[in-house]
């Protein structure tokens, strides 16, 4: 009784903190190929990186739903590389959370935002593919993430987009790690030498060159974590939603 009591109490502890992970560099991770991850767009707010995300088609970003308060006013930077280097920004024209994503215990994680005005596809800016219906990421296969957030928990920003390897964790196992927390039909988890951390968020969890995750939470103390995996909206579970409002059949 004593461990599941811990154990509760452990993740009741973990619910509100877990609001610290919104604005989570790639840990462990190297930089990145300038423009070699095209489809990778920097969401901020005031000039100041606060989340990833990734285009799907010429006007919609795929990005966490957490990445958004119903007052901030967003502005999407595509084809960057280097963040102190001036590239095309993009005001959003509507900010579409999924209708039962739920803040507290971030199921359903995911948004789309569409963009003002479509983007123009070039070496620098493209798009990456999402899963076929029925296709799906098996445990044990090596992705990766990238991103622009710190380079560990409460450390440095980099300027310039990073990288790293991970591997994805079979749903047992994450269910022991996270409990309740973690819904295997809507969630992956992955772990790897390297991971996301602070200002992560909404980027893509990337396998065999398809976005099958967006970045979403993970331990709140600390970033690539052995003991909670950090985990990722399955997309492959929204893509009847995607897909009707995108258009993409």
């Amino acid at each position: 009784m004593t461990i599941i009591f811990i154990s509760l109490l452990l993740l009741v502890s973990l619910v509100p903190d877990l609001t610290f992970t919104t604005h989570v560099s790639i840990e462990d991770g190297t930089e990145a190929k300038p423009h070699s991850r095209p489809y990778m767009v920097s969401l901020q707010y005031y000039r100041q990186h606060i989340c990833g995300g990734f285009l799907i088609t010429e006007e919609f970003v795929l990005t966490a739903a957490h990445c958004w308060k119903k007052s901030d006013i967003l502005t999407v930077v595509v084809g960057a590389h280097d963040l102190r280097k001036k590239c095309n920004s993009f005001k959003v024209l509507s900010y579409i959370q999924h209708p039962d994503y739920n803040s507290n215990t971030f199921e359903n994680d995911i948004m789309l935002l569409k963009l003002m005005k479509r983007v123009t596809l070039s070496n620098n800016v493209g798009l990456i593919s999402l899963p076929k219906n029925g296709e799906d990421v098996k445990a044990d296969t090596l992705c990766s993430v990238a991103g622009w957030g710190t380079l560990w928990m409460n450390g440095p920003v980099p300027n310039r987009l990073r990288e790293a390897e991970t591997i994805i964790v079979n749903d047992a196992e994450c269910k022991h790690r996270w409990e309740s927390l973690y819904k295997a039909s809507k969630m992956i988890c992955a772990y790897g030498h390297g991971g996301t951390c602070n200002g992560d968020s909404g980027g893509p969890l990337v396998c065999n060159n398809t976005a099958v995750g967006v970045t979403s939470y993970g331990d709140p103390y600390l970033c690539n974590s052995r003991l909670f995996p950090e985990v990722y909206t399955r997309i492959s579970t929204y893509l009847s939603w995607i897909h009707k409002i995108t258009g993409n059949v």
